[in-house]
């Protein structure tokens, strides 16, 4: 099947649109968008230059917030000097699974926190409810994660 090229273009701008409002920066989020949108997760700098219309400069600037974050990887060409910009496997679980370790300083940091503001104070009642917040969302991170490594099992998704 052939792809439709506008088409394809548009979801990219729509897509990393909607990570911009979420709160990633616009160049990263259509360097990622781009590379989603790859059939093989993976394009070089002149490649995503060429499909996005944008400056060397702008895709090195994207993929060092996205290496940072840890969204991409970069990878040799094989018998290049050239570098390949590509998505992790299971992308989505592995950026949720470094949210939960955050989430743990986080709450650690928020605990001592509140033992030093006074757990009966205005500040230390918030930040302690605060601290709790985060646990939960822990807990049911990890059952979350649980039960879509079974519902993926489940799924007729071609091999990514």
């Amino acid at each position: 099947m052939t792809r439709d090229e506008e088409a394809v273009a548009r979801f990219v701008e729509r897509f990393a649109g909607q990570l911009t409002d979420a709160g990633m920066q616009r160049m990263a989020a259509r360097v990622f968008a781009a590379l989603l949108a790859s059939d093989g997760g993976a394009m070089t700098s002149a490649e995503l230059s060429e499909t996005l219309q944008i400056s060397p400069a702008a895709v090195s600037g994207a993929i060092s917030y996205l290496t940072q974050v840890s969204m991409v990887s970069r990878e040799r060409e094989p018998g290049s000097r050239r570098d390949r910009y590509v998505l992790h496997n299971e992308l989505w679980y592995e950026t949720f699974t470094r949210r939960d370790q955050i989430l743990g300083l986080f709450e650690k940091t928020l605990r001592e926190g509140a033992e030093s503001l006074g757990p009966r104070s205005p500040a230390g009642a918030r930040v302690a409810e605060t601290a709790a917040f985060f646990e939960f969302l822990q807990q049911e991170m990890h059952s979350l994660m649980d039960r879509w490594r079974t519902h993926r099992a489940t799924l007729d998704l071609p091999v990514s």
